[in-house]
């Protein structure tokens, strides 16, 4: 009786080691921290130069103005929907910022005017996306190129200077030994996390990307939640402004070209199913941090920008083909 229990009983724990790594490989954190780690190892030993303390903090304070976009970007994709328009969005808030500080207005003014025009052109995204019933991608391309041109009126073309001194603090100030970009970055993710994990609203974002129709005869607001989403992902694209306006000193018209991919990259490279209802928002950052990890380990090998341009597109590719067979 004993002995033909003995394999049954020595099954159990062989099908609990099991069924703990089929949970491990179908976490969205797992591919993206692999991705991480293999990447940082495989950078730290082709260039001794990437481990020092100087390059990796600087590593972190360049990749944060991407990851504090891919937040809102987050938000978007987890709906299935997408923000085409935050890097013009960045500068149209930046120069707003540095205008009216440059015209006298009071620092703190000037920058809440910045976050509110990031939030009105994020909540207009959210209204026609949601309330006008048009499709994401041409809603934000519309306004992506809106937002530049308002952009480029505002300042002539030309880049806003004169902004005081003590206002580099947010882009290149540091505080306990950590440099500000990267507390605020941290600070948003934090915020991020609460909200998608903690609050009601989070659970009606996964499961509008997960089955909207569904969601809708539930009796969750559709609509009003898909409107706050777009204009969180205005906002966090006005904080990235206000870092690297910051960081600067000057208003640019034309900063943000192409962050609007980058953003979307680290969104995917963090393990998110571009078509809704999948990803967190740790991941995300994983993600940032990856493509920033990338960007400075091939600058320091020498590698040609464009060849660069070349190897994060494989990468993403690759991330989606591995997403793909994940949701299968």
């Amino acid at each position: 009786m004993s002995d033909s229990t003995r394999p049954v009983a020595s099954e159990a724990p062989r099908r609990q080691r099991r069924s703990r790594l089929a949970r491990m490989l179908h976490s969205p954190m797992f591919f993206p921290l692999l991705g991480f780690i293999a990447v940082f190892i495989v950078m730290g030993l082709v260039n001794d130069r990437f481990l020092e303390f100087s390059n990796l903090a600087n590593v972190a304070r360049q990749g944060s103005v991407i990851a504090i976009i891919a937040v809102g970007m987050s938000f978007a994709i987890f709906t299935g929907g997408i923000d085409l328009s935050v890097g013009p969005v960045m500068a149209l808030s930046g120069t707003v910022m540095a205008g009216l500080m440059a015209a006298g207005w009071p620092a703190p003014v000037a920058i809440l005017a910045g976050f509110g025009v990031g939030m009105l052109f994020g909540g207009f995204n959210g209204f026609c996306v949601a309330f006008g019933r048009m499709p994401p991608i041409i809603v934000t391309l519309a306004t992506m190129g809106a937002a530049r041109g308002l952009a480029l009126i505002y300042t002539g073309g030309y880049p806003i200077s004169g902004l005081p001194s003590w206002f580099s603090w947010f882009g290149r100030g540091d505080l306990g030994g950590l440099q500000v970009p990267i507390i605020i970055m941290l600070v948003v993710y934090a915020a991020a996390y609460v909200v998608m994990h903690h609050t009601a609203f989070g659970r009606y974002v996964y499961a509008i990307g997960g089955n909207e129709e569904a969601t809708r005869l539930t009796g969750i607001r559709v609509p009003r939640t898909k409107l706050l989403v777009y204009t969180i992902s205005g906002l966090t694209a006005a904080i990235a402004g206000l870092v690297i306006t910051s960081r600067l000193m000057s208003g640019q018209p034309n900063i943000g070209t192409g962050f609007e991919l980058d953003a979307i990259a680290a969104v995917v490279l963090g393990g998110a199913a571009i078509s809704g209802g999948r990803g967190v928002v740790l991941g995300t950052l994983v993600g940032a941090m990856l493509l920033a990890i990338l960007n400075n380990g091939l600058n320091l090998m020498g590698v040609s920008p464009y060849l660069q341009d070349v190897v994060k597109g494989g990468i993403i590719l690759l991330a989606v083909y591995i997403g793909r067979g994940r949701n299968a």
